[in-house]
C-alpha cells in the first residue's frame, strides 16, 4: 500500500522485481490522479486547462507570477534549466485565492489539499508544456495538457517505485 497526499492506493505488481511497463504507469497514472483529487467526476485536464484561460493562457499565469514577484520562478519551469520550486503561499498569492477556492470547488476539495498538489505539480507542468524554453502555444489543447498531466504523474508515481527521473 503507497499513501499519496492522504490517499490510499493499492498497487498490484505481477512481481516485484518486473518494472511495471509504461500502459501500466498510464492506468495508474489516471487512477491516482483521480483518487488525489478526491475521486473527482471532473476532468482535471479540463479543470487546469480552465485555470490557464482564466489567466489569459501561459502568458498570463506568466504575467501574474511576475505581477507576485515570481517571475524568475515561472520562467525556470518554462526555461531549459532546472525548475525553481515555491512555497504554497506563493502559489496561492500568484494564482490568486478566488482562482483556487474555484478549481477546489471544481474539485469537491478544499483549498488546503488541492494547494500543495497545484504546488507540486503546476511547475511540471508548465515545464512540459514548453519544452523548447519558450511559450510555443499560449493555450495548448486539453489533450495537450491530459497527455502532461499523464507524463506528470506517472513521472511522480515513477519516482516512489525508483523508476522516476
Amino acid at each position: 500500500m503507497v499513501k499519496v497526499c492522504g490517499s490510499q492506493f493499492d498497487f498490484a505488481f505481477p512481481s516485484p522485481t518486473l518494472a511495471p511497463t509504461m500502459g501500466l504507469f498510464d492506468s495508474l497514472a489516471k487512477n491516482a490522479l483521480g483518487g488525489m483529487l478526491g475521486g473527482s467526476k471532473q476532468d482535471p485536464a479540463a479543470m487546469l486547462s480552465g485555470l490557464l484561460n482564466e489567466a489569459g493562457g501561459l502568458q498570463g499565469m506568466m504575467a501574474q507570477f511576475e505581477k507576485a514577484g515570481m517571475g524568475e520562478v515561472f520562467s525556470s519551469w518554462v526555461g531549459t534549466g532546472a525548475n525553481q520550486p515555491l512555497t504554497a503561499d506563493q502559489m496561492q498569492n500568484a494564482i490568486g485565492a478566488d482562482s483556487l477556492q474555484g478549481l477546489a470547488g471544481k474539485l469537491g476539495m478544499n483549498v488546503n489539499t488541492v494547494l500543495p498538489l497545484l504546488t507540486q505539480f503546476l511547475p511540471q507542468v508548465i515545464d512540459k508544456l514548453t519544452p523548447h524554453g519558450h511559450i510555443h502555444e499560449n493555450n495548448p489543447s486539453g489533450g495537450q495538457i491530459q497527455s502532461v498531466l499523464t507524463s506528470v504523474i506517472s513521472s511522480g508515481l515513477g519516482g516512489l517505485f525508483g523508476g522516476g527521473r
